[in-house]
């Protein structure tokens, strides 16, 4: 089944679930590039008033230029069935290899040009509204820093209007 427009006002993922075990694909970019890469990390709900995504990503990832320089980022959730796209993805640099011709994924366009996957469960489109580095100094609790260090910098945060949703 092909993936359709849905009412993102009534879609109800299950976000805790969806994101602590499913594959989920952030993508940026536009019709002569794009990049995608597997997240584990992304925030659902209402802010200013907006339905909004936020994500995040290091300044170390290859899809960090895409997130800068684009206005629409999407969110892409994979089936828990497949497991070798959020490897790929979440493993290889899109500055070494073609990673949405390397899974096989179907690349279709939302608003803003914002692509996505038609292999995704379901879909978001967003229009980023604001961004801000994440802050060593604003840490309230020990747990976050072991996601630091070695691993790289500290990541962005990406807060983008829920614009579009297409789901299965």
């Amino acid at each position: 089944m092909k993936l359709h427009p849905a009412d993102f006002k009534t879609l109800t993922p299950e976000v805790f679930r969806v994101f602590g075990t499913q594959n989920a694909l952030l993508t940026a970019g536009d019709r002569d590039v794009c990049n995608t890469m597997t997240i584990g990390w992304c925030q659902l709900g209402r802010l200013w008033s907006i339905p909004v995504c936020t994500v995040y990503v290091r300044p170390e990832r290859y899809t960090y230029a895409f997130m800068e320089s684009h206005d629409y980022f999407t969110v892409s959730v994979l089936p828990l069935s497949d497991r070798q796209t959020a490897q790929v993805c979440g493993t290889k640099s899109g500055r070494d290899i073609d990673k949405i011709k390397e899974c096989g994924l179907t690349l279709r366009r939302g608003a803003g040009d914002a692509p996505f996957f038609d292999e995704a469960e379901w879909v978001l489109v967003c229009r980023k509204l604001y961004a801000q580095d994440l802050d060593e100094s604003c840490v309230l609790d020990e747990r976050v820093l072991h996601h630091y260090g070695a691993k790289g910098g500290w990541h962005r945060a990406y807060t983008g209007e829920v614009v579009e949703a297409y789901t299965k």
